[in-house]
């Protein structure tokens, strides 16, 4: 079996090579079922807004030796509050109550009562209302941010590697992480908080430098490659790809690992919302985001750029190169195996200065 670092050094030289560009279709394929599958989850499953975003009344009872929600909900059936209010656990000590918009009046009541039921005293029981103007106001900031970080990247990334088609890929490759994210986070049912748009910003971000960091490569190895005949631009793209490979699996892998840790002691130790939603958002973003950079970013790219007429004609000449040296091989069989076993791409390396020690010694002077 090959070690990771063997299986890297054949990656980047190009003697083993993934099919990311040449299996495009399939892997747009996948992409585009778990795309629709998301977006199918969102408009039937649907999100469900936290109370900063919906608005509303917050009751939390601390000090809790048994945080048990049933108290809670016999309360609110009492007070005849509960239609559409929700009933949560908070932590190891505490229970949180939601409620739809109240009087002051109502929720010093409700907070009188909970105080009661739980058998604790007025200090450990705080309340707040969040009005629909606060709540709209968080949305549309939300929704704003998006859009701006979306123009901002798409200006920055063409800025970076002129050329617009980049830009379209990446951000295309943001779109697929942000449907999926948003549809398993619908499927899981968590509440929609600040915390959660704050992590899918975060991913964006992530998603985003593991793409620029294979659209680097990509530049590099197509670098001047109409003037030659040895490989077309999807295949130098594809090498590039494969380069990046080892580094995107184990920057995910050290990413996702401790997220992954702070997702099960949020959700099911602590119980901590804010813990809870960040994380399963950053859980779920940056596993995408390192597969569309991989398998959607750079594909997108060489569909966009193989319309180009010298991406067209560059890979004609090396089609016909190709065909020239099967010809030229005839029925030599090692001649047509040693075609067959070569790299479709690998690394150009330029000539260097090769310093002082090339250069003739000089010979010491008598004295």
């Amino acid at each position: 079996m090959k070690s990771l670092a063997q299986l890297g050094n054949e990656l980047y030289s190009g003697t083993t090579s993934f099919p990311f560009v040449g299996r495009r279709r399939l892997w747009y394929a996948i992409a585009g079922a778990v795309v629709v599958a998301s977006i199918v989850l969102i408009a039937t499953v649907g999100l469900t807004p936290g109370i900063d975003f919906r608005g509303g009344s917050e009751v939390t009872v601390t000090g809790l030796a048994d945080p048990a929600v049933g108290p809670a909900n016999d309360v609110l059936a009492d007070e005849g509050l509960s239609s559409g209010a929700s009933v949560t656990t908070a932590g190891s000590s505490s229970v949180r109550v939601q409620t739809n918009e109240l009087s002051n009046d109502q929720l010093t009541g409700l907070s009188a009562a909970l105080a009661d039921a739980y058998g604790v005293t007025d200090a450990e029981v705080s309340a707040t209302t969040i009005g629909p103007t606060w709540s709209s106001d968080v949305t549309n900031k939300g929704i704003r941010g998006l859009v701006i970080f979306f123009v901002l990247v798409g200006g920055l990334i063409w800025a970076y590697f002129r050329t617009w088609k980049m830009a379209v890929a990446a951000l295309a490759a943001l779109v697929h992480d942000i449907l999926i994210t948003v549809g398993v986070y619908a499927a899981s049912g968590f509440e929609v908080t600040p915390a959660t748009i704050i992590g899918v910003l975060t991913i964006l971000g992530y998603s985003l430098y593991d793409t620029v960091v294979v659209f680097d490569k990509v530049r590099e190895n197509t670098a001047g490659f109409e003037t030659q005949t040895r490989s077309t631009y999807g295949e130098l793209a594809n090498l590039a790809v494969n380069q990046s490979l080892i580094r995107s699996v184990n920057t995910s892998v050290v990413g996702v690992l401790p997220v992954a840790s702070l997702l099960v002691v949020g959700a099911f130790i602590l119980g901590a919302g804010t813990l809870r939603d960040i994380a399963l958002t950053l859980f779920i973003g940056m596993i995408a985001g390192t597969i569309s950079s991989l398998f959607l970013a750079t594909p997108i790219l060489v569909d966009l750029r193989g319309r180009e007429k010298a991406v067209k004609e560059q890979a004609a000449r090396v089609a016909k190169e190709r065909g020239e040296r099967i010809a030229a091989a005839g029925d030599d069989p090692e001649a047509l195996a040693a075609i067959a076993a070569a790299p479709a791409a690998a690394p150009v390396i330029p000539g260097h200065h090769l310093g002082i020690s090339a250069q003739p010694k000089r010979k010491k002077k008598r004295s």
